[in-house]
């Protein structure tokens, strides 16, 4: 399927016409560049929990840890990569950096030394996640500007645009488990970390080529500015080595995971707030419950992907010890949730289309309910299964196949609503300090599941069945919460939605290619996830 994809877009890219298939080149070189970057992305991703306990001989519980401030940095970056973009480097100039760290980033995961904590090769490691997360914040936060500023606002192509688009990173998503994690858990790390490496290079080559096929778009805003010299440098210059600083930083951040909570803890807070309090006292009623409404939903959302990102720590650890995978490779799992979404989305779709025609549609803190129900729902299938059929035996795949399904629709029914909501209720100036908040959200939800993972470990615990049980208790207690807190959101939805006023809710000139906004159940994809992130 990749060899079709890279002999098509060769082809594509490389025609006298301006258009293929009704749309501009450009957008297939961004189709390009971000599936083989969601390629590369979810090819490591898949190891790594792997690579941490088995290679570099961290417990269980450290390597949620570590797994867990990893993901969560991966949602903060675009905050500040987006922020650079608009204000200075423009969208294209960050995505080409953000790519090239993403390109050294994935090769030096590719560094393997003996292995073990006390190995020196364990510097690059850390290097290695510190270039992914920042080249991530260049690259996630800006790409999915471009493809909206290839059409204008009118243009009835854009939707069919970002479907495009997004199926690039489904695709990657879901071959790219299936590929790198098989030929790093069988042939070795450096296997399937290199391929993710050249999976990235091949998207920065289509890029860095199919510059002239983007027409100029995402350039920056003042480029005399960007030219001009600060203290000997252009301050072009002075923006990539910012980004360098913030390598530095995350580079730190991974190896003190500690401080990653106490840094979301203090900045999400006060981040919070800050946008409680300019509620209170700058915006008129009905704009202020449309803001608590906003915030009720960020919060639902963090308790969401605490429990959805056990997928890529604790859910793969299980699988791999505790499932009877018939000789599969559990890395290789983690791209059922790519493929349902692929299957699954157009269904949805067509689903909230026909519901709310005649007018049975949920409302928007319903299917935050009903997704936080499916997520509980998920685990709590598995704790069945696995007791059904006796604590002692392997668990049968089916139950892993159908956590994944309850865990996918009901991110289908949180993920891309909630960017939708996230836009529809925040006033135009403070838009984008909403969805900051939106993304903070998402890297304390990531952090937190690192946590819950962490309590997943059995470490001094003697034998196979007892370790099985703890993850089962854990999951339990976690299934149980959830489906309660979620029944709790749908009986407040109501509430909720009244706070939202859409009925006197109007149009405005908000930028409707904000970060991530088309995104299709992934929170990587909005720099993020994230994605979900198929993950958006």
């Amino acid at each position: 399927m990749l060899s079709a994809f890279l002999l098509g877009g060769v082809f594509i890219t490389t025609r006298s016409a301006p258009e293929f298939a009704g749309h501009p080149k450009g957008l297939f070189v961004l189709f390009l560049a971000e599936m083989w970057e969601r390629f590369s992305y979810y090819g490591m991703r898949a190891l790594l929990i792997f690579y941490l306990v088995q290679h570099w001989l961290f417990t269980d519980s450290e390597a949620s840890i570590v797994y867990g401030a990893y993901t969560a940095l991966v949602y903060i970056t675009p905050v500040v990569g987006g922020y650079l973009a608009d204000k200075y480097l423009g969208q294209r100039k960050a995505v080409l950096f953000g790519a090239i760290l993403l390109t050294f980033g994935h090769f030096f995961m590719a560094f393997e030394g003996t292995g073990g904590q006390d190995d020196p090769t364990i510097n690059v490691f850390w290097l290695a996640l510190a270039l992914i997360i920042v080249g991530s914040g260049f690259l996630k936060a800006n790409i999915s500007v471009i493809v909206g500023q290839l059409y204008t606002r009118t243009d009835p192509r854009r939707d069919p645009a970002y479907t495009i688009f997004y199926m690039g990173i489904n695709v990657g998503a879901a071959t790219a488990s299936i590929i790198c994690g098989y030929l790093g858990q069988t042939y070795g790390w450096q296997y399937g970390f290199g391929l993710a490496g050249i999976g990235m290079l091949i998207g920065l080559l289509f890029f860095v080529f199919g510059k002239p096929l983007l027409m100029g778009k995402g350039e920056a805003k003042d480029p005399v500015k960007l030219a001009q010299p600060v203290g000997g440098l252009k301050l072009e210059w002075w923006m990539y080595l910012a980004g360098l600083a913030m390598v530095a930083i995350c580079w730190l951040a991974v190896q003190y995971q500690e401080y990653v909570g106490i840094v979301l803890g203090v900045f999400g807070g006060g981040l919070v707030l800050y946008v409680l309090f300019t509620a209170v006292t700058q915006l008129t009623s009905e704009e202020r419950d449309r803001i608590f409404a906003a915030i009720f939903l960020i919060f639902v959302s963090i308790i969401f992907w605490a429990l959805f990102e056990q997928a890529g720590s604790s859910l793969n650890l299980f699988t791999d010890r505790h499932v009877d995978r018939a000789g599969v490779e559990a890395s290789m799992f983690q791209s059922i949730n790519a493929i349902y979404i692929v299957l699954l989305a157009p269904l949805f779709a067509a689903a909230w289309t026909g519901l709310g025609k005649r007018g049975l549609e949920p409302s928007t803190p319903a299917k935050f309910g009903l997704g936080v129900v499916q997520v509980g729902l998920g685990f709590l299938v598995l704790v069945w299964g696995a007791q059904a059929v006796g604590i002692d035996v392997p668990t049968p795949v089916i139950f892993i196949f159908l956590i994944y399904l309850l865990h996918t629709t009901g991110e289908l029914c949180l993920s891309p609503v909630g960017l939708s909501a996230m836009n529809r209720l925040a006033p135009a100036h403070m838009a984008s300090l909403i969805m900051g908040t939106w993304f903070f959200a998402s890297a304390t939800g990531n952090f937190a599941a690192g946590l819950i993972a962490a309590a997943t470990g059995a470490e001094g615990l003697e034998g196979e069945t007892a370790g099985k049980e703890v993850v089962l208790g854990v999951y339990s207690t976690v299934g149980w919460t959830a489906v309660a807190v979620g029944v709790g959101v749908i009986i407040i939805s109501p509430l909720i939605k009244k706070l939202m006023h859409l009925d006197t809710l109007k149009d405005d000139s908000i930028d409707d290619d904000m970060l991530g906004q088309a995104e299709l159940a992934n929170p990587d994809a909005a720099g993020i996830n994230t994605q979900g992130e198929v993950r958006t």
